[in-house]
């Protein structure tokens, strides 16, 4: 995992849309920390330092140590929005978190050795049907990404989570299908099919298990 950052906060007082508006005018972002069976806590945070940090990879997959009022607090991103336009942060949830804490969080999956798949050699192409996986972590333990290896495959072989080594006391979140991470097909026309099958196949899983 990336190793931790910090974060130096702001409390922030008022509440509401227009206090929040007046914090971006004066190059701050507003943020809440919640969590831990604790009262939210209502913060600002620097535009710049929390443009990079989204933007840089990783922001959700790495604790980070808000410092408020000479304390740290020990959280992890879990969600945050950005202006649809000019792609900078508005707002920023974090959870707290602890040595102790287990967290469900979106991993991206990274795939490696394209080069030595014959069947992409042999012109077949790599069609990801899953970007991340969902997976059961420690807080203090969250893979920046899985990897996943393509060595060896060929046209018509499909990638299953199954094939992925996981590290230690991580699980994915979904552990009643081996579902599928990848396939390699042939062409354009059988990846829109491959893509088209698996999406079917999903939503009726998800729909039964309603």
């Amino acid at each position: 995992m990336s190793e931790a950052y910090e974060l130096k906060a702001e409390a922030r007082e008022r509440v509401g849309k227009g206090s929040a508006r007046e914090i971006r005018r004066n190059g701050k972002v507003p943020a809440v920390i919640y969590g831990d069976k604790q009262a939210p806590i209502s913060i600002t945070l620097d535009y710049k330092t929390l443009y990079y940090k989204i933007h840089g990879g990783g922001f959700k997959t790495t604790i980070a140590n808000i410092l408020l009022d000479g304390k740290s607090i020990q959280v992890l991103p879990k969600d945050f929005q950005l202006d649809p336009i000019s792609d900078k942060p508005v707002h920023v949830d974090f959870l707290r978190v602890s040595a102790k804490s287990v967290v469900n969080v979106h991993v991206p999956i990274h795939f490696h050795n394209e080069d030595a798949s014959p069947g992409i050699k042999r012109g077949g192409v790599l069609n990801i049907v899953r970007h991340d996986v969902e997976l059961h972590a420690p807080a203090n333990a969250i893979p920046d990404a899985i990897d996943v290896d393509l060595t060896g495959l060929q046209i018509g072989d499909s990638i299953h989570i199954s094939a992925v080594t996981l590290p230690k006391g991580v699980t994915t979140v979904i552990q009643d299908r081996d579902f599928t991470i990848a396939t390699i097909a042939g062409h354009a026309a059988e990846v829109a099919e491959t893509t088209e099958a698996v999406a079917e196949t999903t939503e009726t899983e998800e729909t039964e298990g309603e």
